[in-house]
């Protein structure tokens, strides 16, 4: 008996191709399974009004009050003009005549001067004046700067020859000692408003006291006029042990 199959024919070859068409047809069938939709027909909206379903609107019932109109206002009250008879007589304002005669004196108005309001110059610092106050015995010195260097000498000689400096002692205190004090010299050339800071509150009054004592100066002057002048003074010393 001879076998049908062809002995020669090679069937392996077309396994390929029908897995590949399977593979195809079975992903198709599959995608439209997803993309199948099905509807409710009991959801359907078909476009239909059914009016027995709508409520009834309950209108609120409102009363309607017969306000009346606000009442006009009341007219105006009519000018009352006083009648004049023409028999009563009527004072008349009588104008005098501006004009003079020879016989009338003429009095002459003196203008008034404008009076100047001397411009204030505030306090001005050692350091900046234009001329500095001059100290008894600084006279004869010539220039600014010279008596600049002279009045601060003579502060400091002074300040150094009348300063209780056996007070530190006393108070306990050792090393140096350092006193700041400021004061200012005003337009008349006295010392006024005297300010210490010293480690020891009786240092500061001792200071204090002290250039209280500086004598009376020549005020210093800023664009030619006498003003208060701001001099700031260091009082240094060493305690004597």
């Amino acid at each position: 008996m001879e076998p049908k199959k062809n002995p020669k024919a090679d069937l392996s070859r077309w396994s390929v191709y029908f897995l590949q068409a399977g593979l195809i047809l079975v992903l198709f069938i599959t995608w439209q399974a997803i993309e199948w939709k099905t509807y409710d027909r009991t959801n359907t909206d078909i476009g239909q009004l059914n009016l027995d379903e709508l409520e009834e609107e309950d209108v609120p019932i409102t009363q309607d009050f017969n306000t009346p109109p606000p009442p006009p206002p009341p007219p105006p009250a009519p000018e009352i003009i006083d009648v004049v008879e023409d028999e009563e007589e009527v004072e008349e304002t009588i104008i005098e005549s501006t004009e003079t005669n020879q016989e009338e004196e003429i009095v002459e108005i003196e203008e008034v001067e404008d009076v100047e309001v001397e411009e204030e110059i505030a306090d001005v610092p050692f350091a900046v004046i234009e001329n500095v106050p001059i100290f008894p015995g600084c006279e004869n010195e010539a220039g600014n700067a010279a008596k600049k260097a002279c009045m601060s000498d003579k502060v400091k000689k002074f300040v150094t020859r009348k300063f209780n400096t056996d007070l530190a002692s006393e108070l306990g205190l050792s090393g140096i000692q350092r006193i700041y004090v400021r004061f200012k010299i005003d337009r008349n050339g006295n010392v006024t408003g005297v300010q210490a800071r010293a480690p020891h509150p009786r240092l500061a009054k001792e200071s204090q006291r002290v250039i209280g004592m500086l004598p009376k100066m020549t005020p210093g002057k800023q664009r030619g006029k006498s003003v208060g002048v701001l001099y700031s003074l260091p009082i240094v010393f060493q305690v004597q042990e």
